[in-house]
């Protein structure tokens, strides 16, 4: 069978686009018309579409050999674990009572509407950049925090964007996390060897990352309290909670020690697990029975709750991946890398970052919102044309992640973040389903990073070239000729070329 050449449909192109588009009508259907927030149904219209497309494939096979493909990418296969492992995590939060414990805490130190909803984007923050994973955050946070919002008077929809949007600062940022290592990892050097160091990515992209923050946690503080509901004015009254769950306080230090010591989230995940069921046990807010157990013939149990409260996101995961699949064999992320690669306009450092700024969010976009698996395919293309420019490593891979984590991750009925912050505020009482429509108009870090980014684009801030050694410097002036008399010593494995190059070329 070849593999060569792109999955062939026979309505061209659009094939490829079928099962996404059928997703998308089906996930607006439920989610914005119907308001049937159910990820099971999403699945259904995911799995349809993938079916239908099918029909249209000109090679049958090789089309459901692509979606089988899509599911086999590693990446895919450690968000679906991810889920799997956090799942019991989040069940056992939730069961033990930490969330009253913090409304108890509240209480006492008079924390309420906007303050409190600005605290918790500050703890979902040192949460992600500990552990740098965003999903790991938002399953652990959620249960936390979101549960509390009623009693101190938080709005709801701000409440669910801040745990969002600290989740996804520590995945920008935290020299840990997965897309921080694949966004350094593939831009290269082209005056040594090598590629962009974790440390120099993070630390240049810090400016970006806390700027973003610091408005963020203004916005949160600002609005939150300027909707905050007239009946929650006064302070709350503490005697109705228990302080007693903030000790299980104690298993997320553990495993924020563990996560940034280790650098190992699976590890994290199970010190987390095991140290939050003793603690829960030995103050008796968990019984042994109500680890695992089985009532008149149906299990229950935190463990079992956790990892059967998994398994419509995973089921959602696995149609989007498989569609993901699709869309890469029939050809379309090399189709936008050729038209970006073909734009003279993109030879210049400001046309080279907007183009890597285009791509890279078209890719996620079609990646569902997943950051990670978005960044491997496109940065092939960024390092490119990011080179061509003269441009330093680190900023190729700041604005290609930055770009990845803005409006692209939280686009309306189609981002995988969306869905699970759906997922994550079912449940509670007096507290409502946040759908993904609304949750995407609080999703302030991803939307304020995007605009800053532009900012950063349009100015230059923060922009660097690449000079001799790998140096970065402010101006293309500044790079320093190669004093290697080699005339080929600049170019990367591979490359050659038909005559050397004039030194003013070569700088």
């Amino acid at each position: 069978m070849d593999t060569t050449t792109p999955l062939k449909f026979r309505v061209g192109m659009f094939g490829a686009f079928i099962a996404p588009i059928l997703f998308l009508v089906g996930a607006t259907m439920y989610f914005v018309v119907f308001k049937a927030f159910d990820m099971s149904a999403l699945t259904t219209a995911g799995i349809v579409g993938i079916i239908i497309a099918g029909v249209f494939a000109k090679e049958y096979r090789r089309y459901w050999d692509s979606v089988i493909e899509g599911l086999a990418n590693p990446i895919a296969m450690t968000v679906v674990m991810i889920l799997f492992t956090v799942g019991p995590l989040s069940a056992l939060l939730e069961s033990t009572g930490v969330s009253e414990g913090f409304v108890w805490l509240a209480a006492e130190l008079h924390v309420t509407g906007g303050l409190f909803i600005a605290i918790v984007f500050l703890a979902a923050c040192a949460m992600s950049i500990s552990t740098g994973t965003s999903l790991g955050t938002m399953f652990t946070a959620f249960p936390i925090f979101y549960p509390a919002g009623d009693a101190v008077g938080a709005d709801a929809l701000l409440l669910a964007g801040a745990i969002f949007s600290g989740a996804m600062f520590g995945d920008n940022l935290a020299p840990i996390s997965d897309t921080t290592v694949i966004s350094a990892a593939t831009q290269r050097y082209r005056r040594r060897e090598g590629s962009a160091e974790v440390a120099g990515v993070v630390g240049s992209r810090a400016k970006y990352s806390l700027t973003t923050a610091a408005i963020c946690f203004l916005l949160f503080l600002l609005i939150g309290n300027a909707v905050a509901p007239p009946a929650h004015g006064g302070p709350v009254d503490s005697g109705g909670y228990s302080p007693l769950g903030l000790v299980m306080l104690i298993p997320i230090v553990a495993l924020i020690v563990v996560a940034f010591w280790k650098r190992n989230l699976y590890l994290a995940i199970t010190v987390g697990v095991i140290s939050g069921t003793i603690v829960a046990l030995v103050f008796g807010l968990l019984t042994p029975k109500d680890i695992m157990y089985v009532k008149e013939g149906a299990p229950s149990g935190f463990l079992f709750d956790g990892v059967n409260g998994m398994l419509p996101l995973i089921c959602l995961s696995i149609a989007v991946f498989g569609m993901i699949g699709v869309v890469r064999a029939a050809g379309v992320f090399d189709v936008i890398i050729g038209a970006l690669t073909r734009s003279k306009w993109a030879r210049g450092p400001r046309g080279a970052e907007s183009a890597i700024a285009i791509g890279q969010s078209i890719t996620t976009a079609i990646f569902a919102g997943v950051v990670g698996p978005s960044l491997v395919p496109f940065s092939v293309i960024a390092d490119e044309i990011g080179a061509t420019a003269k441009l330093h490593p680190y900023r190729r891979a700041n604005v290609m992640e930055c770009f990845a984590m803005g409006f692209a991750a939280i686009v309306p009925s189609f981002s995988a973040f969306l869905f699970i912050i759906n997922q994550l505020t079912g449940g509670y009482d007096n507290m409502p389903v946040i759908s993904p429509v609304a949750a995407s108009a609080v999703a302030f870090y991803p939307i304020v990073l995007t605009l800053v980014m532009i900012f950063s684009i349009v100015t230059g801030w923060g922009r660097r070239f690449e000079s001799v050694n790998g140096e970065p410097v402010k101006r293309v002036e500044d790079i320093v000729p190669d004093p290697d008399p080699d005339p080929d010593s600049h170019l990367i494995p591979g490359e050659a070329v038909s005559s050397p190059p004039a030194p003013a070329q070569r700088a």
